[in-house]
């Protein structure tokens, strides 16, 4: 009991499609592994302002696509391109000189996205907003974007406090344990002047359909909620059916 769980580790083989999709021996795995968490790191310092969900990574044979997912994307193009190109040449010296394309999907939801509230509260935390005043106000954005259930979790010295503490705010459902049930999960760290802070995120976006998984292209990345099906009438039994399913009295019938 009280054991933690990843909610996107979770549900990968269920709902959620995997993040790395490649296959490779026990030559190649772990290099090809080490250049997955390389990728993923470069970017995500080199445009963190650029608000990046998510990272994907296709291998091929003969090349790397690299799939971002970013809330502005004209970040990382730059002007006419330019930040694109030097992006494509430093993904190429991490991977050894194999040959590295790009791909931009635009979050036009932001603010469905764990990892993006996560990171605007902690924006919010460093720039010395009281904290239940940055929860509240993250809930009901999240809220009226569409979510059907929030929950926020922060943890440190909330507030300058000399112990640190935990702080819970939830609203909605978040059903954790529920596997069709699409929960977007996203962490943050506020580097205030008293310490760090931990920022959590859950949000909750409605049940996916059986036997179907999470298209991360689509806004919201949530699929039509599983009709429940309908209830098998029992059909009425037969006389000889009746006649053998007659409990017995104990009575001997003359």
């Amino acid at each position: 009991m009280g054991q933690k769980i990843h909610p996107t580790g979770f549900r990968i083989p269920v709902i959620e499609p995997w993040r790395s999709r490649w296959y490779a021996g026990k030559k190649d795995f772990k290099k090809f592994l080490l250049q997955d968490r390389k990728i993923r790191e470069h970017v995500s310092k080199e445009f963190g302002s650029a608000g990046i969900p998510r990272i994907e990574i296709e291998r091929t044979s003969e090349a790397v696509n690299v799939i971002i997912h970013t809330s502005k994307p004209g970040v990382l193009v730059g002007r006419k391109g330019v930040r694109v190109d030097e992006l494509k040449k430093e993904l190429q010296k991490i991977t050894e000189g194999v040959t590295c394309h790009l791909t931009l999907h635009e979050v036009k939801r932001p603010e469905l996205e764990a990892k993006l509230v996560a990171e605007m509260i902690s924006e919010q935390l460093e720039k010395r907003m009281a904290f239940r005043r940055a929860i509240k106000k993250a809930i009901q954005t999240t809220i009226q974007a569409g979510a059907k259930g929030v929950k926020v979790e922060l943890n440190g010295r909330l507030g300058g406090a000399e112990m640190a503490r935990q702080a819970k705010e939830r609203e909605g459902r978040v059903p954790l344990s529920t596997l069709q049930a699409n929960v977007d999960y996203g962490t943050a760290t506020a580097k205030t002047t008293y310490g760090t802070l931990g920022v959590k995120v859950w949000i909750y976006k409605g049940d996916i359909e059986r036997g179907k998984m999470i298209d991360l292209r689509s806004s919201s990345g949530s699929g039509p909620r599983t009709p429940r099906p309908p209830r098998r009438e029992r059909p009425a039994p037969t006389a000889p059916e009746a006649a053998q399913a007659k409990p017995a009295t104990g009575v001997k019938e003359s």
